[in-house]
């Protein structure tokens, strides 16, 4: 097989989570532990950082990757699900996987594949660990899947686990609460390893509290370390000014990450770089000050409140669920602009009829599908626009609606894609 008919195989043959939903989830570890074993069990040989949450770890993940390599480590990189191309999901030093590779990665394990009939995400989990380890990376970043307790990532001992945030996601497999979904990513949380929660929330604190107790890991609320002193988004361009506590040094920080919501992820990425310097690491703090001005750059991250072009303003979000799109939304208000468009469309299994009624009812709305069995038909995604009182029109596909807004925006106007990933990816 080449590349193209391996990708091909891989699609058809395994379930993919991100095209059919819960069906593709599997609920042990089984077939992780028993493909790394296979292999033999390549992610112990190298250090890794795990990182969960809700919104936000894509994001801190990238971040913590650019500020190891720029301090000069072999850094991979492991995140879920990709925009355009399959290989995002696997970068050393932002460098994405190579085709050959995966080719020769998925002839080696065909039968591991037809004896244990894995996941598609339990497979590239693997391939993963198995590329980092031949590659030999100093450390690699690994974001979890799904959840934690049970995503197939959790299969390693990490030197540190960051959790970002917890927000109402995926709960006909993780839980209706908001304790029951934290229980399930604060899963990640080893014995003795330190771990960092990015976001103190009341109705959670004390899961990850007693979760680090009984693991004797200690723990740190990144935003109880930190004090804001300057929080600026002048032409969507981030500027943020942060004192820890009990210190009078300044970060002054431009990160090339905007949006208003990765304050709370920065602070996350800077509590953890502190706790891997007392460790060992060696991250110098102009490292990290340089890394997360070029993370873009040093990772190839794209999607976060991404500035695609001017006049009008085109802003890519892959922001899918109440939480996410909350953020953006806010976002908006401390804008100024003309008229604001909205391309958007969402998969069947979120709670779509919450999130609409976040949405501005100011905005021109260009619902569409994403071409993949889990999204949400476009016309009844319309349907539940107009009853939250959103105006606009349905289209068979992105590009349509994209193209449809385009055409209708003026260029002082705003045009927003988001939704999801895939809605993102095929805008792109």
């Amino acid at each position: 097989m080449n590349y193209q008919q391996t990708l091909d195989y891989l699609y058809e043959r395994l379930p993919m989570f991100t095209r059919v939903g819960a069906s593709a989830f599997r609920k042990d570890l089984h077939n992780t532990i028993a493909l790394c074993e296979q292999l033999g069990n390549p992610q112990r040989l190298f250090k890794t950082v795990h990182v969960a949450g809700t919104n936000g770890k894509g994001s801190t993940s990238h971040m913590l990757a650019a500020v190891f390599q720029q301090a000069g480590y072999k850094t991979g990189l492991y995140t879920s699900p990709h925009l355009k191309d399959f290989r995002e999901r696997i970068r050393i030093n932002g460098e994405m996987i190579d085709q050959e590779f995966v080719v020769e990665f998925v002839q080696q394990v065909q039968p591991s594949i037809e004896q244990l009939d894995p996941s598609f995400f339990e497979l590239t989990v693997a391939m993963a660990f198995q590329y980092f380890a031949l590659e030999q990376v100093d450390i690699a970043i690994i974001e979890v899947g799904l959840g934690g307790r049970l995503d197939s990532t959790n299969i390693i001992t990490p030197e540190l686990s960051v959790i970002t945030n917890i927000s109402y996601d995926h709960m006909n497999m993780l839980g209706n609460t908001l304790p029951e979904i934290a229980s399930e990513k604060a899963g990640i949380i080893k014995p003795q390893v330190p771990v960092v929660v990015a976001q103190t929330q009341t109705e959670v604190e004390q899961v990850f509290i007693d979760k680090a107790k009984a693991m004797e890991a200690p723990i740190t609320f990144a935003d109880q370390h930190w004090l804001v002193q300057d929080n600026d988004l002048a032409n969507g361009h981030l500027h943020i000014q942060l004192r820890p506590l009990h210190s009078e040094q300044v970060w002054d920080l431009k990160p090339d990450l905007n949006g208003q919501y990765q304050v709370k992820n920065i602070m996350g990425v800077l509590s953890a770089v502190k706790v891997l310097q007392q460790s060992g690491w060696e991250l110098p703090d102009e490292s990290v000050k340089t890394a997360l001005s070029h993370v873009k750059k040093l990772t190839g991250l794209r999607g976060r409140w991404d500035i695609v072009a001017q006049h009008p303003l085109t802003i890519f979000d892959v922001g899918h669920n109440e939480a996410g799109i909350g953020e953006i939304v806010g976002q908006l208000e401390h804008m100024t602009y003309r008229h604001l468009h909205i391309v958007t469309g969402f998969v069947k299994d979120k709670e779509v009829s919450k999130v609409l009624k976040l949405f501005p009812a100011a905005a021109t709305y260009y619902f569409t599908r994403a071409q993949i069995p889990r999204a949400l038909d476009e016309n009844e995604l319309a349907e539940m626009g107009a009853a939250a009182g959103l105006r606009g029109k349905s289209y068979p596909n992105v590009q349509q609606a994209f193209q449809a807004a385009k055409q209708h925006a003026h260029e002082e106007d705003v045009i927003l894609v988001c939704g999801s990933f895939f809605i993102v990816g095929e805008a792109m």
